[in-house]
């Protein structure tokens, strides 16, 4: 399939595709209710063993601890319809403190936030080509950088930067965000969401990036 690149502002490239997949020819990403693909759904850490204690020594089974529902999924933000291009929801009134988490499905194109388990935030977004591809796997925010210019592609502007690799894999805006468009393997989002997301992530917050895995209420997402 014949395709022109065009490189843009944010390490973005505009990509004439033809008759491309179902996401891009329709300019809009997948999305249900419930069990969608527009969160990474990932296996627990399997839970380390407790060390042998005067309980076990006896005979007895030792503590279990409670369980960490800070990582479980408590709301999905109710969007009706696939997230068109450009496109982003925001809800976090009322939502109590907690860890922040996102993910990131690479099929579906779809960057979701979560606060405490709660879905405060979603978005469609650029993601990378088979050149350039987006990385899998679960990434902590190494450092956030508000103004932010790519060296390697003629100082493309790349504001709210959130870096997941050494390498210059981030979440940042500073992006078209329209069907057609690709990065050179970041994550960017429309400007007004990514700059939401900036405001309340720190160094350390992880971000789980996947291809077509779902969760839904009360799944584990880290």
């Amino acid at each position: 399939m014949d395709s022109i690149l065009k490189w843009l502002g944010g390490g973005v490239a505009a990509v004439l595709l033809g008759l491309g997949g179902a996401a891009l020819a329709t300019g809009a990403v997948g999305r249900s209710a419930t069990d969608r693909s527009a969160s990474a759904k990932v296996v627990p850490a399997a839970k380390s063993k407790a060390a042998a204690g005067p309980a076990a020594e006896a005979g007895k089974a030792p503590p279990t601890a409670a369980a960490d529902t800070r990582f479980t999924v408590k709301r999905i933000l109710p969007i009706d319809g696939p997230i068109k291009y450009g496109e982003w929801h925001w809800d976090d009134k009322g939502v109590p403190d907690g860890p922040l988490v996102m993910t990131v499905d690479l099929d579906a194109r779809v960057l979701s936030v979560f606060k405490g388990g709660y879905e405060i935030g979603a978005a469609a977004v650029l993601i990378g080509t088979d050149e350039y591809p987006t990385p899998l796997g679960t990434f902590p925010i190494l450092f956030k950088q508000r103004h932010n210019v790519s060296e390697k592609y003629d100082n493309a502007p790349m504001p709210w930067s959130m870096f997941l690799t050494r390498d210059g894999v981030a979440i940042h805006g500073g992006s078209v965000v329209e069907n057609g468009y690709a990065s050179h393997g970041c994550i960017s989002g429309p400007d007004a969401f990514v700059s939401k997301i900036f405001a309340i992530a720190k160094p350390g917050d992880r971000v789980v990036i996947t291809r077509g895995e779902t969760i839904g209420m009360g799944d584990k997402i880290v």
